[in-house]
């Protein structure tokens, strides 16, 4: 019986990087300041990736004071630093090395208040074909927030656009 299913990309370097890491005690916590000193700005909100995959990345933020507004909820722009670290890391993991990626737009709505600490998730239902993508393609990446009391305290998605690394 032969294989008819389309040919599975190499694993990226981030998510061999990942895989590596992770089979080392506290190997999240330390990925998750790799990427922390690559992409500084996601620091502040104390990102800890606790799960990646081609796919698919959850992103946990505390619930400590930098993280809060005036109000004492999980501050809004806090919340989108860790969906664009989960993007960026589900991206990274996922986009074939024949491909590059840029974000160009976040959607995101503040419909509850929230409590304690943040878990973002970026996960596409179905994996793109990239392969099929000759040139630049806009494609979304829904996110999930959720607060340590399970309320969804935030709704969006990240656009991203994706297109083959040109030949050099």
């Amino acid at each position: 019986m032969t294989d008819t299913s389309p040919a599975r990309p190499a694993p990226t370097p981030t998510y061999r990087l990942w895989q590596k890491a992770t089979r080392l005690p506290l190997g999240s916590r330390l990925f998750s300041a790799a990427v922390s000193l690559k992409a500084p700005y996601f620091r502040t909100a104390l990102p800890h990736v606790v799960e990646l995959r081609p796919g698919r990345c959850v992103v946990r933020g505390p619930g400590w004071w930098g993280n809060r507004n005036h109000i004492g909820t999980f501050h809004v722009i806090a919340a989108c630093n860790l969906a664009e670290m989960a993007m960026g890391m589900l991206a990274e993991a996922t986009v074939p090395a024949t491909h590059r990626w840029i974000p160009v737009g976040m959607n995101v709505r503040y419909p509850a208040m929230s409590t304690g600490g943040m878990t973002v998730t970026a996960e596409w239902a179905e994996v793109p074909d990239f392969s099929a993508f000759t040139s630049g393609r806009d494609v979304e990446v829904p996110l999930r927030f959720v607060d340590d009391a399970g309320v969804e305290p935030v709704v969006g998605s990240i656009t991203i656009r994706v297109s083959p690394k040109k030949k050099r």
